[in-house]
Formats: C-alpha cells, sequence, structure tokens
C-alpha cells in the first residue's frame, strides 16, 4: 500500500549505477501496458458471464416470484368492484364477496360497498381505506345486491300500493343490515343489472352464539317476512338442498299466518289495473 494515497505508482529513483536497469525495466512495462490495453480493447463492453453466475440467478428469481405473486394475489383477492357489473364472471358460483351494507332499498335487496380482504387488507382503520358515507361519493360505486331464493312483500312504487307486510320487511332487513359486514356469495346477474347472490352475516350480540354465521334470506324466511322465490324462469337458491330449507322454513312461517307471496299480489294488481283500464275505456 503507498502513502500517501495521491503517491505515484512508480517507484522512487535507485542511484545512477542502477538506471540502465530501470530504463530497461521501463520499456518492458510499456510493452505490456500497450499489449494489456490491446487486449481490453478486443474484450467485450458487457460480461454476458456474470449474469449466469448462481449468487446472479437467485436472487433475480426470488424477486421476479415476489413481484408476480404480489400481482396475482391483488388481482384474484384484493381487487375492489365498483358495481355488479364489473363482477367477473370467474366469481359467479365460485367466490365470494365481503362488503359494508350502505343503504337498503326494499325488503330483499340492498346495495354493499366491496371491500376485498376486510379488516385484514386494511379496510376500516387504514387511513386511504375507509367506506364512504356520503352520499355522492357511494353513487356508482356499490354493488346492488339480490337476495337469492326470497321475494320479500313489496313497497310503493309504479301508483301502486303497498303489500301487507312489506314496511316490516324492509325495517327488519335494514336493522339487521345496515351498517354491517356481510359476504355474499354471488350466483348471476338478473335482468336488473344485481348480483344475486347468498348473503351471510355475523353479529356480535347473537343468542346464544355470537359471530354465528346467519343466512339472511333464511332468517326472513322464517320471520314470515318473505317466501319463497316463485317464477317460471330465474329462480335462484345456490342449490337443491338450500331450496329445501328455503320451502321449510316458509311452511313453518305460513303456519302462523297468510302472507301474499309477491308474485299473488303482482297478479293480483295487474287484474285490478287491467279491470280499471277496461272500465275506463267504456266511459
Amino acid at each position: 500500500m503507498r502513502w500517501p494515497p495521491w503517491a505515484s505508482n512508480s517507484p522512487p529513483q535507485q542511484q545512477s549505477d542502477n538506471e540502465p536497469h530501470n530504463a530497461s525495466s521501463s520499456i518492458f512495462s510499456s510493452t505490456s501496458s500497450s499489449s494489456s490495453s490491446q487486449n481490453d480493447h478486443n474484450k467485450p463492453i458487457l460480461d454476458w458471464r456474470a449474469f449466469t453466475e448462481a449468487r446472479t440467478l437467485l436472487p433475480t428469481a426470488i424477486l421476479t416470484t415476489a413481484i408476480l405473486s404480489i400481482v396475482h394475489i391483488r388481482r384474484r383477492y384484493l381487487r375492489r368492484f365498483p358495481d355488479a357489473i364489473s363482477i367477473s364472471p370467474k366469481y359467479l358460483r365460485q367466490r365470494s364477496l365481503l362488503g359494508q351494507v350502505t343503504s337498503v332499498g326494499d325488503g330483499d335487496n340492498f346495495r354493499i360497498f366491496h371491500t376485498p380482504g376486510g379488516r385484514l387488507a386494511g379496510w376500516g382503520w387504514l387511513p386511504w381505506k375507509k367506506v364512504p358515507t356520503a352520499r355522492k361519493e357511494l353513487r356508482d360505486n356499490t354493488i346492488h345486491v339480490r337476495l337469492a331464493g326470497i321475494d320479500a312483500p313489496e313497497l310503493p312504487h309504479f301508483g301502486r300500493p303497498e303489500q301487507p307486510f312489506a314496511r316490516e320487511a324492509h325495517t327488519w332487513l335494514t336493522s339487521y343490515l345496515m351498517n354491517r359486514r356481510v359476504r355474499v356469495y354471488i350466483h348471476r346477474h338478473d335482468q336488473y343489472q344485481r348480483a344475486v347472490g347468498s348473503v351471510c352475516v355475523r353479529r356480535a350480540l347473537d343468542f346464544p352464539i355470537p359471530f354465528r354465521r346467519r343466512d339472511v334470506s333464511y332468517e326472513m324466511l322464517k320471520r314470515g317476512l318473505a317466501t319463497v322465490y316463485e317464477a317460471k324462469v330465474g329462480a335462484e337458491f345456490g342449490g337443491e338442498e338450500m331450496e329445501r330449507k328455503y320451502r321449510k322454513a316458509e311452511w313453518w312461517a305460513k303456519l302462523r299466518g297468510k302472507l301474499e307471496s309477491p308474485r299473488e299480489y303482482k297478479t293480483r294488481m295487474g287484474a285490478l289495473e287491467a279491470n280499471g283500464n277496461g272500465h275506463g275505456g267504456r266511459k
């Protein structure tokens, strides 16, 4: 090691009697330097052999695998859907959605704000993962969910009066789900671009077993607040076993009182409107 660092690499001059030897050494050194410079010039600028060494390949493989895994998990489990139309067909009958209920429109449908990953992904406690509460922020940013397998009494709309027990069904569903996290098992989309699915909820004050998973459709049927969905096409229960379970619950509910199904109600109101239009025409 030379000292100080800025000192020349050449050794100090020897005495005059060694000068011929030093001159011959200098000539040999300059010749060697010229040949080594020419060899360096012929070498490639980038040595590709360094990229085939294990110490380079192993970290590169680990980093690439980690990045691809994060992208895969993000797209498969942490992708947020803003509305029902955006839900990928891969989710139908295969996957479920976790979200917070933001509004209840009727006795058998409501809207959720999709929160993929739930609290484990930071929803509810990270500052940038808060469920909005303003109506302006929720517009076009929620999934419209239709409860599978049931039909609740109709609230007043299209000029028709409300069906008996419609207000009770809407009030119960609102108190049962509003601002709660629910899991929706998507079956399909209906003609109104809603996500038809089986909905489950867990409640801390659920007696006798807290946080027990409850099927919302089944709970409404047991309480006599809905009937089994009846239609020529488009009925969805999530399987034959669930259909049998729903029909059994409806049977017990009907023993406690007569509940006109929404289908019967619509048929009756349609007949009344047709008769009214007919009388109006004769007048």
